[in-house]
């Protein structure tokens, strides 16, 4: 059958904004589901996008979404647990609601948005550990058609991991760094947004689980570096002994906005970088981090700053 309609939860985030416009633009019909409609109406200028405030957590409200669709992507996902939106919650029950709802609706087409070494058995984090089960219980799901994408950290202009640290650079000559010599493999969100596309439309993706990373594989601390170069400022980053990074995340915990916790330290104790590029199974070429950054970096660097500041 062809997809033409299709539900997308997590469509307002990060990578969400940049997929929903990829398929709006090639013809796809688009219901985003959000709580808050109001502070996304961006969606809805995109053509055939249709912006409906619901609650992804209601099995009810779910099934009412999905009538009507012929795919259903699952891109939600949190990195720090506040009291309404714990990684339980949110990382393995709604799979499973997800699954029910498509169920009832006679879906059978799903793409779902996993983590890099997620993993039911042995996470050393529970992101990590409840990524694993939402993989888990969707893979295996009966009667269901699933492309599953398990991406290293995703960055663009309009990102979060990038910006986020172009701000504490501005502010601090020196920057203390939990875990810096945990390895990335830094993927362009355009090119993680054309996996979803193909994976739509090539039915040889069923039942198939793609790690995605870009061209080259860095150490925390040479990301940050990396940073500070691009913005043209002298920093020294300082790499914490383990005693030290726990202790920091221990500390950070505790604050009101959660920017580095315990969990955050539990995950970068696993690497994420692939073990095979399922970018290049796909045939896109990934495109790399100095080929994106520097030049918005140069562009726009108070604007980028200001928002990072925000954020933190």
């Amino acid at each position: 059958m062809k997809i033409q309609k299709i539900c997308v939860l997590g469509g307002t985030g990060f990578v969400g904004r940049h997929l929903a416009t990829r398929l709006a633009n090639r013809g796809y019909s688009l219901r985003v589901l959000t709580r808050h409609p109001q502070r996304h109406r961006e969606i809805e200028v995109l053509p055939g996008a249709e912006l409906v405030c619901a609650d992804i957590h209601d099995s009810k409200a779910l099934a009412e979404q999905f009538a009507g669709c012929d795919a259903v992507i699952n891109l939600v996902g949190v990195l720090h647990e506040y009291p309404n939106q714990g990684f339980r919650t949110v990382h393995a029950e709604l799979p499973a609601k997800i699954v029910e709802a498509c169920r009832a609706t006679g879906i059978n087409r799903v793409l779902h948005m996993s983590a890099l070494h997620a993993d039911a058995a042995k996470g050393p984090s529970q992101y990590l550990f409840t990524k694993g089960e939402g993989e888990r219980t969707i893979m295996q799901a009966k009667g269901l058609a699933v492309t599953c994408f398990k991406p290293s950290i995703i960055f663009a202009p309009d990102d979060d991991f990038f910006n986020k640290f172009a701000g504490l650079l501005k502010f601090n000559l020196v920057l203390p760094l939990a875990c810096p010599n945990s390895r990335f493999a830094p993927v362009y969100v355009e090119d993680v947004a054309q996996a979803f596309e193909i994976a739509l439309e090539n039915d040889a993706t069923i039942g198939q689980s793609y790690e995605l990373c870009g061209p080259r594989v860095y150490t925390f601390k040479e990301i940050v570096e990396d940073i500070a170069r691009m913005l043209g400022k002298k920093r020294l980053v300082v790499g914490l002994p383990d005693s030290l990074a726990q202790l920091q995340a221990k500390i950070f915990g505790l604050l009101p906005v959660k920017i580095f916790t315990m969990d955050n330290y539990l995950s970068l104790q696993v690497d994420s970088v692939c073990s095979c590029n399922g970018l290049e199974a796909l045939g896109i070429t990934p495109h790399s981090v100095e080929g994106i950054m520097p030049v918005h970096f140069a562009e726009h660097p108070y604007d980028t700053l200001r928002q990072a500041a925000r954020r933190s």
